[in-house]
């Protein structure tokens, strides 16, 4: 089958939080929103079938998650990545930002420390401090671009933590962490008995010659380790752009934390038995590799689109080249704004909005979040339109 993704969707008046949020989060419309981390693509063909077919079902009642949606994601998970998940092990969870939070409450106490490495998506900072935790940082090092581990600092860090909060392929700097670094931070973790929560929602977003390790396959390696001491967020809502129906799930091979997940979730009457979730969620990881295989090669030509642009035409910002997912991460220092300028400057003259690389921790002060998951049209739009405002500010 063939995907179009050059096709515009129309979708401004959706309720879409990307572009009709735009006068509450940047202060104007008049902006091209490359910000919130959805796509502009429409979904796959199968899960719109899918979704028709319930809908003509006329009533939508508490509904059960049939074993169907279990094996669906049970043969993604062994064909996509040569990961076997056991039935038992999968928690289904109403998506992966609840589920930090839940983590957060499940295994550590109010006071524990719990590791986070910047630049990293923003909920998870919060999902610390709201549990009253202890937020333990371990700042990412960018060597010549390209972000790495600190793992010597992490070794420090570890002494005064109970869990780390893994990103992988990291939102925003786009690394996707290799089999030897993954290796070296269950060394660690093993070292000091810290449970591992791996946040993978963005597994499926890898580019060819990158290969993206689930840590759950590393028995081999690390043994019973992994089975009591790892746990994984998976989702397909990143993989075939559908976050707004919230489901995700978590791989927990060990059963006293699973019965612990369950009693947060339990506790706080959180209910993600949303049929249409459910029916989509199979869908896709039953029937969307074409369109996902498709979907890869039109992105990794928008990334390469994007950094031939800017070295050619706009060479003050630098753009590392992404492993994964569809977030750039744009090193905008040369441009000498502060913080709050930079923000004011992309969506006033570049007329671009953009997440300020502030959000994602002091290590993001002049950098720029940019997402690339639209048309090509309107993705060069916006790059012309930056490059004609860094020129004319650079006549001044």
């Amino acid at each position: 089958m063939e995907f179009d993704f050059d096709i515009p969707v129309q979708r401004e008046g959706s309720h879409s939080v990307k572009f009709d949020g735009r006068q509450q989060y940047f202060g104007t419309t008049d902006v091209a929103p490359m910000w919130v981390a959805d796509m502009d693509f429409a979904v796959p063909p199968c899960v719109t079938r899918a979704l028709l077919a319930r809908a003509a079902h006329p009533v939508f009642g508490y509904t059960l998650y049939p074993e169907s949606v279990y094996q669906s994601l049970i043969g993604w998970f062994q064909r996509r990545h040569h990961w076997h998940i056991e039935r038992d092990w999968i928690v289904m969870a109403p998506g992966v930002v609840p589920s930090l939070h839940a983590c957060c409450l499940a295994f550590a106490e109010a006071g524990e420390g719990v590791i986070v490495q910047p630049p990293v998506y923003f909920p998870f900072f919060s999902a610390v401090t709201n549990t009253q935790r202890q937020l333990v940082l371990n700042p990412l090092q960018c060597v010549d671009g390209r972000y790495e581990i600190n793992f010597a600092q992490l070794e420090a860090q570890a002494k005064h933590a109970r869990l780390l909060m893994l990103c992988t392929p990291h939102n925003p700097v786009g690394r996707v962490w290799s089999k030897a670094e993954l290796l070296g931070v269950l060394r660690i973790a093993k070292e000091h008995n810290l449970i591992v929560l791996s946040d993978d929602i963005h597994a499926d977003l890898v580019y060819p010659g990158v290969t993206h390790t689930m840590i759950g396959t590393l028995e081999a390696e690390f043994g019973e380790f992994i089975r009591t001491n790892v746990i994984t967020a998976v989702a397909p809502s990143k993989t075939f752009n559908i976050p707004g129906l919230g489901l995700s799930s978590l791989i927990v091979p060990n059963p006293d934390h699973r019965k612990a997940l369950h009693k947060v979730f339990e506790l706080l009457h959180v209910s993600n038995n949303n049929p249409f979730s459910i029916t989509t969620f199979e869908a896709a990881y039953s029937e969307g590799d074409q369109w996902l295989d498709s979907l890869m090669i039109y992105l990794e030509q928008n990334k390469t689109m994007t950094r031939e642009f800017i070295a050619e035409h706009v060479p003050q910002i630098r753009c590392a080249d992404i492993e994964g997912t569809y977030l750039l991460w744009l090193d905008c220092s040369a441009l000498q704004l502060s913080d709050a300028a930079l923000r004011d400057f992309f969506i006033r003259e570049c007329k671009v909005g953009m997440n300020p690389g502030i959000v994602f921790g002091e290590e993001g002060r002049g950098f720029m979040r940019m997402n690339i998951g639209t048309t090509r049209a309107n993705l060069l739009a916006a790059w012309q339109s930056i490059s004609q405002a860094v020129s004319s500010r650079s006549r001044r």
